[in-house]
């Protein structure tokens, strides 16, 4: 897909448009700034973006699950011995805190998981529920589920007994919905204890495709599915991806890709608050990068930093937590941002750090390999791998009640994401299809953060 429009509206307007009114990008109310020009996306390019995006999610998603939880600190309950390094790509696995006792059933050795193509792709926690809230808009018609919509489709789509493939605060958010309790109301730290976790991440990256280039957009339609499940910085956190994914149809793939996504890095980080643990993550982990140092000695100045030492306000550590928090927002994130920058644009280098850096390792993982996926999309994807895939989806092997036994295909998720946008240019964007229906003219704005970040 190309931008059909004169370069001087790529990334760098957008960073040039934002440094203009930093100052006051969050004293507007949503809906107050004018556009200051015009975006066309071709839709048949943005659909094959879109299956690159849940092929990449799902090989990503599935490779780190291998490593998940093996590698997590000697903090607290549980003590996992050195971290994983570059030097262990390609050797047996080791036990996780899941199974003490033996490597991953995925994989005997720490390397990618793959799909051929008459196999199919099953269904994991980083897809299933964006998969979900994808049928929902599109079955609602709507660009904003309500609270009740979220509610009625998490206890019609997501199984009450176990095994049902939640964990921490989605769990205790599906309890509580079970009580009658609506959404935000299920991230209450009043009512959920786990508001902190790194839930809403997994859930809500696919809003900010569903809003090609106006993270404004993107953030209103997220801000009620992050909040079933998360608050303040994890809140925020979540956000940073869906803003990333916003400005991701900017990004040329034809051109190096570092320096493009280290510049719509540079955006999100604009929306975090300066006196948040989230901000000073980013800021820290990016002066590591831009040291010099191995991305293992950087990842290792992390678990220092934030779970030995507790700076920059980042409390885990003393809250004596199972396994020292290593479902957490924020230790996650901080892990994240080491494979985004050491990966720089690479998507199977992102994939294989993201594996090894610790902790919860497929879900930084799987949120690089849908936004580099996208990027690619589908044909780039496989280039990349130099291998064909499967292009099915089991939906069912974690989620229920969805059409055709839940068996999907990438094609038909790629075009129901076009459905769902063909609403949100016009109805939230002020934008309109042109050219025979065959693409959409978005209004670009000058402030793409209008939404404040400070409701919490």
């Amino acid at each position: 897909m190309r931008l059909k429009t004169k370069p001087k509206y790529g990334i760098q307007f957008f960073v040039l448009l934002l440094a203009a009114t930093a100052p006051t990008a969050f004293a507007q109310p949503a809906g107050a700034v004018a556009p200051t020009d015009t975006l066309v996306l071709d839709r048949a390019g943005y659909a094959e973006k879109l299956e690159g995006f849940w092929l990449a999610e799902c090989i990503a998603n599935w490779t780190g699950l291998v490593t998940e939880m093996d590698k997590i600190g000697n903090i607290g309950d549980i003590r996992t011995g050195e971290f994983y390094t570059r030097e262990d790509w390609g050797k047996p696995d080791q036990p996780s805190i899941f199974t003490p006792d033996s490597p991953s059933p995925l994989s005997a050795t720490i390397d990618f998981v793959f799909r051929g193509p008459d196999s199919i792709w099953g269904a994991d926690d980083d897809t299933d529920i964006e998969y979900m809230y994808q049928h929902l808009l599109a079955t609602h018609q709507t660009a904003v589920l309500t609270p009740e919509q979220i509610r009625e489709g998490w206890l019609r789509h997501i199984r009450k007994e176990e095994e049902n493939y939640l964990w921490v605060s989605n769990q205790r958010a599906l309890d509580l919905m079970q009580e009658g309790i609506l959404p935000p109301r299920t991230s209450d730290p009043a009512l959920n204890e786990h508001w902190e976790m790194i839930d809403a991440q997994l859930t809500t990256e696919i809003f900010g495709l569903l809003s090609p280039a106006r993270p404004d957009v993107a953030l209103q339609m997220a801000h009620l599915p992050i909040r079933t499940s998360a608050g303040g910085q994890a809140a925020l956190i979540s956000e940073f991806y869906v803003i990333m994914h916003s400005l991701a149809p900017l990004v040329d793939p034809g051109k190096p890709l570092e320096g493009q996504l280290f510049e719509i890095a540079e955006m999100a980080r604009t929306h975090l608050p300066e006196s948040g643990y989230s901000a000073r993550m980013y800021d820290f982990v990016k002066s590591q990068y831009e040291s010099g140092i191995p991305w293992e000695q950087a990842r290792d100045a992390i678990y220092q930093r934030y779970q030995v030492e507790r700076q920059d306000g980042y409390d885990i550590t003393s809250q004596n937590l199972y396994c020292n928090g290593c479902f957490a927002a924020g230790i996650n994130y901080a892990a994240s941002l080491v494979s985004l920058f050491y990966g720089r644009g690479d998507l199977k280098e992102t994939i294989k750090i993201g594996v090894l850096c610790g902790w919860d390792s497929d879900n930084p993982t799987a949120t690089w390999g849908g936004l580099l996926g996208f990027i690619l999309g589908r044909q780039g994807v496989e280039k990349a791998f130099g291998r064909t895939f499967s292009d099915r989806f089991n939906i069912h092997r974690t989620r229920q009640n969805f059409p055709n036994g839940g068996i999907d295909t990438f094609g038909q998720m790629a075009q129901t994401g076009l459905e769902v946008i063909d609403r949100v240019v016009p109805r939230e964007m002020g934008g309109r299809l042109s050219d025979g229906d065959t693409a959409w003219r978005i209004p670009l704005i000058s402030d793409p953060f209008p939404v404040s970040r400070l409701k919490e």
